[in-house]
């Protein structure tokens, strides 16, 4: 049974450098056509002409500018012409090299979906039926409706970032300004997320009444993607802290990590739709490349800055930045 794979970049660019070369070939085949042309045109009028005549030197004279005239509308055309293939071919070669990469992309958020999917379904099915089957004690019962929950809400969050990056991408997504207490939301965040995550420990430094203005649904989403991330990304033992403060007439909200960090090539390109570093088969981490994309996208909606920063003596700091309302 045959499967169908998308074309690979080497067998593209492969093809692309050979019609590309062959375009070039056309081109300076049909100069030096044109060219043979003339000088063959030029000899038999030249032959054509009279050497006794008084006019010979200056007929001659004509013939050789007409032919000259050639030769440079020939350069002149095949110039433009090689000048506007060159132009065309850099950005096919681009635009291709961007669909490939995007389409990679692609498969690799739906290798990323469909596990993500599987598994809080596979886990919450395990629970339930767990809990039909069997007569557990009150405490055991509490423990599976909680993981029950936790992986109902993993669900939930990952359907958000997925149906709010459609609407976003389409346009579709109308942004409700209002003002808004930041801490109250990123104490919120904060608090949903110990009790999702008990064994994880998060500190915290929250400025009281720290008001922006901005949209409740996307900056909650924006705390929890961060928080979610950073979570993802350290190891278990190792604490997640998150500061919410005044700095420079800006409102400043940090979630320091540390974990293995990021390097500096990757620091350009976690914000991307659908980037993940690694290899999806082997990559260890959860996700969908989705959540720091939309970081970005809500952080730009509310005219905001998020950077990525080396924590010490290991980790990461994701920092955004508003401007201050009061």
């Amino acid at each position: 049974m045959s499967t169908l794979k998308p074309p690979k970049l080497a067998v593209v660019t492969l093809v692309y450098w050979f019609l590309l070369l062959y375009m070039i070939a056309a081109l300076a085949w049909w100069f030096i056509a044109l060219e043979k042309q003339n000088s063959m045109m030029t000899a038999i009028r030249v032959a054509e002409l009279i050497k006794d005549d008084p006019q010979y030197a200056a007929k001659l004279s004509a013939i050789e500018e007409m032919s000259s005239r050639k030769t440079a509308q020939y350069i002149g055309e095949g110039i433009t012409f090689l000048a506007l293939i060159l132009v065309g071919a850099v950005y096919v070669y681009r635009a291709t090299r961007r669909q490939i990469k995007f389409s990679s992309q692609q498969q690799n958020f739906m290798m990323a979906i469909t596990h993500e999917l599987k598994t809080p379904i596979a886990v919450a099915q395990l629970n339930l039926e767990t809990l039909q089957k069997r007569k557990l004690a009150e405490d055991k019962q509490q423990k599976l409706i909680s993981n029950t929950l936790q992986e109902a809400n993993r669900l939930n969050t990952l359907c958000n970032n997925i149906l709010f990056t459609s609407q976003l991408d389409a346009g579709g997504y109308s942004v409700s300004f209002q003002t808004v207490n930041l801490t109250d939301i990123v104490e919120t965040c904060v608090d949903d997320c110990k009790s999702r995550f008990p064994d994880r420990e998060i500190t915290e430094t929250i400025e009281d009444n720290r008001i922006i203005q901005g949209d409740p649904f996307l900056l909650q989403m924006l705390v929890n993607n961060l928080l979610e991330n950073a979570l993802k990304y350290s190891p278990k033992l190792m604490p997640i802290h998150v500061r919410l403060s005044l700095e420079t007439n800006k409102t400043i909200v940090s979630i320091a990590d540390l974990g293995l960090g990021i390097n500096e090539q990757e620091k350009k390109k976690v914000f991307d739709k659908f980037y993940r570093s690694g290899n999806e088969n082997t990559r260890k981490a959860q996700g969908t490349g989705l959540g720091l994309y939309l970081c970005k996208k809500i952080v730009e909606t509310h005219n905001g800055y998020i950077s990525v920063t080396d924590n010490q003596p290991n980790g990461s700091i994701f920092t955004v930045s508003f401007k201050h309302s009061s």
